[in-house]
């Protein structure tokens, strides 16, 4: 995994807790990336060194410098020292981009119809997607929907208007559910994003096996979007999410209690409480271990580990990656099982 440093060229607010933090591209080897991928970056805070992945905002060939977009989350410590403390002309070490909720070429073709749904800051993978998409393929259209609660909280106003005026393929649909919408503005709906109703419009306008989905929000609109769409018939290949965090069910945990895991990080050994609910990772974090992790997901791989001894088992993903060997586990949805747990990670 590799490491770089970018310079901040430029900070504004998008919203009262909401900022776009512009990274300078480097001169001699410039960073690749893929519309809706996101990039990691890592800061020492109080002594801990966090890392946390930030969805691209610019896209690829359309934007001349890196962008990311970042919503202040309560109590989060990460996304308050962006918002407060990060300024311009700062460096800050980030991993190379990652992440699987990209455009699929062999889906985009002339005829295809691009729906992204989001709400709140999952538009801001979405606004990569629809940048690249309108300025690198004849798309019949792109639609987006998006979720708020009320006009002063949409990410990307002025953006998505001017995507509007720029290009004749591309319409945005809002839901506002702290608002009260007038009869004169169609494209603004009170409520929350209400999947069958949209796809209602959808269907009366053209073909929906020619659409293809990208859903970013909460659990319940990815839900709610994915139901409807497979109810019509739409192909889950045809679909998909990009997840923010793992969901855990309360009953997976039956059985797990706090244990102690030896963690063997490159050859120092450690003794690390794992807590009740916590993660191998988490605990191992919270330990001061510098672990390396990015998505805290399951997906992009950077948290495995080798199991030398011990069970474990996997909370809040239903398929490990087949990249894992069998000796393998990801650390961030991994729970010993007993006090004999021992990990190695190297990095």
């Amino acid at each position: 995994m590799s490491n770089f440093t970018l310079k901040i060229i430029e900070k504004y607010n998008e919203t009262d807790d909401t900022v776009t933090i512009v990274f300078k591209q480097p001169g001699l080897k410039k960073i690749k990336y893929l519309a809706g991928q996101y990039l990691t970056l890592i800061f020492r805070i109080n002594g801990r060194r966090y890392l946390r992945p930030y969805s691209f905002s610019s896209a690829p060939e359309v934007d001349q410098t890196l962008a990311v977009t970042v919503k202040r989350i309560p109590g989060g410590i990460v996304s308050n020292h962006i918002i407060d403390q990060v300024k311009v002309n700062d460096v800050i070490e980030v991993l190379e981009p990652l992440g699987d909720f990209t455009l699929k070429s062999n889906l985009v073709l002339q005829n295809t119809h691009i729906v992204l749904w989001g709400a709140g800051s999952g538009i801001t993978p979405l606004m990569s997607i629809a940048k690249y998409a309108l300025h690198k393929y004849d798309t019949s259209h792109v639609t987006l929907v998006y979720g708020n609660r009320n006009f002063e909280s949409v990410i990307f106003n002025e953006k998505i208007k001017e995507l509007q005026s720029r290009y004749d393929n591309f319409s945005g649909l809002h839901f506002y559910t702290q608002a009260t919408i007038g009869m004169d503005n169609p494209n603004i709906i009170q409520g929350r994003i209400d999947p069958d109703m949209v796809l209602s419009i959808m269907q009366c306008e053209g073909e929906l096996g020619n659409t293809v989905h990208y859903i970013c929000g909460p659990t319940g609109l990815k839900e709610s979007v994915k139901a409807a769409l497979l109810k019509l018939g739409i192909d889950k290949e045809r679909i998909f999410s990009e997840d923010f965090e793992i969901i855990r069910n309360p009953l997976d945990f039956e059985g797990i209690t706090t244990r102690m895991v030896s963690i063997n990080h490159n050859n120092n050994i450690a003794a690390v409480e794992v807590v009740k609910g916590k993660s191998i990772l988490e605990a191992g974090l919270d330990a001061m271990i510098e672990l390396p992790y990015a998505c805290q997901t399951g997906s992009c791989l950077v948290c495995k580990g080798r199991v030398i001894k011990g069970e474990l088992k996997t909370i809040g993903i239903s398929k490990l990656p087949e990249e894992l060997e069998s000796n393998e586990c990801l650390l961030c949805c991994s729970f010993p099982l007993n006090d004999d747990v021992e990990v190695a990670v190297d990095n």
